[in-house]
């Protein structure tokens, strides 16, 4: 008797991906990674560690902003993904080895929740020689992203519509919300949505 595919959860089937500090510090390239996930492209995942270490590096990089307005921002993210939050993984941080030990975290968290990507811009802090044993690549957001236009166009999609809408306060321009992703390095990506997006 075949296995029925129909019966599998639609969550079994996204992608598991582990969202790294480096790519959660822009507000632009975060929000972007948040609709997509929001929008069912992709199960996203993040550490109580991940978190804490992008919002010290952007208080530490705009004094501007306030403990308390990143505390904000972390919760909202937990409310809206409530599965993304990762716990149980930290025996295992000592037993890996990176280029940078204070990588090995988000390379456990990978490992505990089965992740198959870790979404990162540091990309020379996780070679394949380490992560392939373990099952797990790290991409760089473009290629993520371009990961999954090819698997979901219409989800992607979807996510930017609820992005660019989200912008009110002022609204975007079509022109200024290419250039806000383009800002972001992802050159593969905004090349996509420039031939999909409507005005």
């Amino acid at each position: 008797m075949t296995e029925n595919n129909d019966s599998i959860p639609t969550s079994y089937l996204l992608p598991v991906v582990i969202l790294d500090a480096s790519i959660l510090y822009p507000v632009t390239l975060r929000d972007l990674l948040m609709w997509l996930a929001v929008s069912g492209t992709y199960d996203a995942h993040w550490t109580e560690r991940i978190q804490n270490e992008w919002t010290l590096n952007l208080l530490e990089d705009q004094p501007n902003l306030t403990a308390q307005r990143l505390e904000r921002t972390k919760r909202l993210m937990d409310e809206a993904l409530p599965s993304a939050f990762v716990t149980g993984y930290e025996a295992m941080i000592d037993r890996l080895e990176l280029p940078d030990p204070d990588d090995c975290h988000v390379l456990a968290a990978a490992i505990h929740t089965e992740a198959q990507i870790i979404v990162t811009k540091n990309l020379r802090d996780f070679p394949p020689s380490t992560l392939e044993p373990f099952g797990v690549r790290a991409l760089h957001p473009d290629d993520f992203a371009l990961t999954l236009v090819r698997s979901d166009p219409e989800g992607v999609l979807r996510a930017i519509s609820g992005q660019r809408e989200n912008f009110k306060h002022p609204p975007l321009t079509r022109a200024e919300y290419l250039n806000r992703l383009q800002r972001q390095e992802l050159t593969g990506f905004t090349a996509w949505l420039s031939a999909h997006l409507s005005a």
